[in-house]
Formats: structure tokens, C-alpha cells, sequence
């Protein structure tokens, strides 16, 4: 009697080496140079297209899966850039910090629980605001997901 492995399905337990790439092919995370990634189907850690794609799957399966624009992240939403005034970033973090673009900038939720991220875009000359862009930096964005599942539980 031949016994199958198992196969992913919502809720499964995985051990896995994942590569994460974006459009221009550059590793955004590669666990397969280092020790294996485990995280549970349906907790979040991973984008839910990504999640989709992983169900069915079968331990011991390695399989590189291409994700259309905005597939794994949401398509881009103009109405996450945002100008926040310097008084008020001065209020949340260090009166002195400096803010260039590209630097990513931490937020508090507004009930303080948690935090969000975003990059600053464009930093106001007289210096009264700084634009951020509040998307997930792969949003849009075609993916590369590479994945072997070493372990489905």
C-alpha cells in the first residue's frame, strides 16, 4: 500500500524554503540559503493569492509560481500617498530626525496597538511636510514565488 504525503489545505502547519522576487528578478526573501521558514496557511504570514497557490500542494513539492500585477500585494491605491506635516512626525518620533526619500518611516496605529509603514516620496523643500507612500512596496507589482514544501502537518 502506497501512502500518499499529504497535501496542503487551509489551516496546514508548513515547513518550507520560499523565495520571494520581484519584478526585476532581485530576492526580496530567500530562505533557501539559510534554515527553513514554518507558518500556518490562513494566519496572514504570507499574501492570501500566495496562500491560494500553496493549496493542494504536496509535501516534498518544488514549484516556482509567477503572480500577475497586483496578484500577491493589491494593485497600487493613489489614495495611500499621503503628505503627513513635519509638527506632526515630530510629535510621533525624534524632534531632530531627518527624513530622505526612499527611508521607510514606522507609524503607530491609531489605537497604539500596532504600526504600519510607510516610504517617504518627497520631502518638502521649506520643510512643513513629507509625501509617503503607505503601499505595500509590492503592490502592483509582478512576484516570483519559488517554494519547496519540505513539510505539511
Amino acid at each position: 500500500m502506497t501512502i500518499s504525503p499529504p497535501n496542503v489545505v487551509p489551516g496546514s502547519f508548513l515547513t518550507l524554503h520560499y523565495r520571494l522576487a520581484g519584478p526585476d528578478g532581485d530576492d526580496l526573501v530567500n530562505t533557501f540559503t539559510d534554515k527553513p521558514a514554518t507558518l500556518s496557511i490562513g494566519s496572514g504570514e504570507l499574501s492570501p493569492a500566495i496562500e491560494a497557490r500553496l493549496i493542494g500542494l504536496s509535501e516534498g513539492t518544488r514549484t516556482t509560481l509567477q503572480l500577475a500585477p497586483g496578484e500577491a500585494f493589491g494593485p497600487r491605491n493613489p489614495e495611500m500617498v499621503q503628505r503627513v506635516a513635519m509638527t506632526l512626525l515630530r510629535e510621533l518620533g525624534d524632534m531632530d530626525e531627518t527624513w530622505r526619500v526612499g527611508d521607510v518611516v514606522q507609524f503607530p496605529t491609531p489605537d497604539g496597538s500596532g504600526s504600519f509603514a510607510g516610504t517617504v516620496r518627497e520631502v518638502d523643500d521649506a520643510g512643513q511636510w513629507a509625501e509617503f507612500d503607505f503601499n505595500h512596496p509590492l503592490a502592483g507589482q509582478p512576484v516570483t514565488f519559488e517554494v519547496q514544501l519540505i513539510g505539511v502537518l
